[in-house]
């Protein structure tokens, strides 16, 4: 399967295609293609154009994607919306199915940590979006993705392994004295591998049904924190 990933989640984005299905050398059955960057600011004008081309360059058309794989959050409001919407009607003409990734779960697949292992990534003025994971995957225990202060985060982080590719986010967490995993910048290339585990599995999404997974604070954690 011929697998196109976007990530459209933050000031920077990327695109990638990815070989998915047949074994390789490494015996995985998963080989990334090409990783194409996407600057900030323009992924509108940029996505359409540069997903054309990458296939192109590499000697395929629309009609070989097998699958999507797309960042879904958390992140920026606007860059998810132009990802999922490319998306959207991608899949919907060629009737492929798509795999909605959240980036928390990326970091933890990436770390290959085991046990009790929060994902954290920086959500801007001073919070943090947090995934909560028990691995290997308890059944009973589905992960919690959530937003919380920086204080929140250190404290309810003591009895996990923190796994981030934001060098703040390894420094506050390193003073505090957690453990913590540094992780390389996230790329459509990771949410191409979790993309694949998922439709493998046979967790995808109609166009209808693909969200943005914003994961802001409720309208009465709102409240509760204004004291209202």
């Amino acid at each position: 399967m011929l697998l196109l990933a976007i990530d459209t989640s933050g000031k920077q984005g990327s695109i990638a295609l990815a070989r998915a299905g047949k074994r390789g050398a490494d015996g995985s059955g998963f080989e990334v293609i090409e990783i194409a960057p996407l600057a900030g600011g323009t992924f509108s004008a940029q996505l359409i154009p540069q997903v054309a081309e990458l296939l192109s360059s590499n000697g395929f058309v629309r009609n070989d994607i097998g699958g999507f794989a797309v960042a879904s959050g958390p992140g920026s409001f606007t860059g998810l919306r132009i990802g999922l919407a490319a998306v959207k009607a991608l899949a919907e003409v060629l009737t492929k199915p798509i795999a909605a990734v959240s980036l928390l779960e990326v970091c933890v697949i990436a770390s290959s940590a085991q046990g009790k292992v929060m994902a954290a990534l920086d959500a801007g003025r001073g919070e943090v979006y947090v995934g909560e994971y028990e691995i290997p995957e308890d059944p009973g225990h589905a992960p919690r993705e959530h937003i919380l202060t920086l204080p929140e985060f250190l404290a309810r982080a003591r009895e996990w392994t923190v796994v981030t590719p934001d060098s703040a986010l390894v420094e506050a967490s390193a003073a505090a004295g957690l453990r913590v995993s540094t992780l390389a910048p996230i790329s459509a290339a990771d949410v191409a591998r979790v993309g694949w585990r998922k439709i493998q599995s046979g967790h995808t999404v109609t166009p209808a049904d693909l969200e943005a997974n914003y994961i802001r604070r409720t309208d009465a954690e709102m409240l509760e924190r204004s004291g209202a």
